[in-house]
């Protein structure tokens, strides 16, 4: 009998880690470990580790940075006698004009990835460290480039394109999309039935954006060039007047540097809130904070706006999936978004949507509500063994 393939699945962060390692052995898609380093760079930096039902949370020696967490992800795995994986998939928010498709790492590969660090700035420099830290500790070990702009690469152009010269399409300006793995995985579980149908999926988190699916196939996105554009999240502003942008730039002192902080890190939920970027602390605090109360509005007004500019680019809507942390656990943000949405036939089920239920529409709905849980680093496992199988 052959050997199940083990592929670690990792997700990098500017101050995090996260792995999984997945047994592949069709039909069996199985995690054995999973963890994650967290505070990176900071002295609170520690290691979280799952296997079976042993849960692990060791403390470091001071301070770790990406090359380090590998190593120390390596080492745990050695003593709990894990063998070496035979590929490590990683997710990567873009890979730039270049790359759409999921791929191997190769030098090229990398050099490229580099070159496509202004398309998504927060993310993609965490994973070029965790990609050269792999290949130092294991030079030979195949590695995966999972793309979340992957889904999207096949968006039709009227959507793709953005309203400026056409010469800056050939130059890679144009809306990628992002949560491309979230909304893969998602589509994946669907019955058939409802992938054949119009499906909105809301990907709520920190990182929040949607997708309109018509017949498997993506129509439109929220996100746009970065994951800073779409409707406003944790800390990120969203789409927003280009002239706020001009006006901050020419007459508010600001430069691009602290503008791209301004917009990634004290926006969003953050800046309305003024200081907050949870949505389980903002629902805590709404009824005696009216910051909070107002960004919890807005979020879900947006939101709601969202879904109706989607379901028009779709002709309409049969099917409404809730994901992401927020999307799965928060159902008084669920409810306040489809409250203003019964003209489109979504009509809630107040006791299963407090239940998060899978299906949270009410009987007789014309369009279905559900919340499904997403599982990212199932899809990075996937398309790391199919890739590995075709090398």
């Amino acid at each position: 009998m052959p050997t199940p393939a083990l592929i670690l699945c990792i997700n990098s962060g500017s101050s995090s880690l996260k792995f999984a390692l997945y047994v592949m052995e069709n039909p069996r898609e199985e995690v054995l470990a999973r963890g994650a380093v967290e505070h990176l760079g900071e002295p609170e930096c520690h290691v979280c580790f799952q296997m079976g039902q042993e849960t692990v949370r060791t403390q470091t020696d001071g301070t770790l940075d990406h090359h380090a967490a590998i190593g120390a992800m390596f080492d745990l795995f050695a003593s709990y006698g894990i063998e070496t994986p035979l590929a490590v998939g990683h997710r990567l928010v873009s890979g730039g004009p270049l790359h759409l498709r999921h791929a191997r790492i190769d030098p090229q590969f990398l050099h490229d990835l580099r070159g496509a660090i202004p398309f998504a700035p927060l993310h993609i420099p965490a994973a070029i460290d965790a990609i050269k830290a792999v290949g130092h500790h294991y030079p030979q070990l195949p590695q995966i480039a999972c793309l979340d702009t992957a889904f999207h690469a096949a968006l039709p152009e009227v959507a793709a394109r953005l309203a400026l010269p056409r010469r800056l399409w050939n130059e890679g300006v144009r809306k990628y999309g992002f949560h491309g793995l979230s909304y893969e995985y998602i589509m994946s579980v669907l019955p058939p039935s409802t992938q054949k149908g119009r499906v909105i999926i809301a990907h709520l988190g920190n990182g929040a954006s949607m997708a309109a699916v018509v017949d498997g196939r993506p129509v439109d996105t929220t996100m746009g060039l970065t994951p800073a554009g779409g409707f406003m999240m944790g800390t990120r502003s969203g789409d927003l007047d280009p002239g706020v942008l001009l006006y901050l730039l020419a007459h508010m002192g600001h430069t691009p540097k602290t503008i791209e902080d301004l917009i990634n890190h004290h926006a969003g939920l953050c800046g309305v809130s003024d200081g907050i970027a949870d949505m389980q602390t903002l629902l805590q605090k709404r009824p005696t904070n009216p910051y909070a109360s107002q960004a919890v509005d807005m979020f879900c007004y947006q939101a709601r706006k969202t879904i109706g500019a989607l379901t028009a680019a779709m002709n309409g809507v049969d099917t409404l999936i809730f994901t992401g942390g927020i999307g799965e656990h928060a159902a008084p943000v669920r409810a306040a978004i489809v409250e203003g949405l019964t003209h489109l036939g979504v009509l809630l089920d107040t006791d299963a949507n407090i239940r998060n239920a899978r299906t949270i529409s009410a009987p007789g709905s014309p369009v279905t509500v559900g919340v499904i849980s997403t599982h990212e680093d199932l899809m990075i496992a996937r398309h790391s063994h199919q890739l590995l199988r075709d090398l």
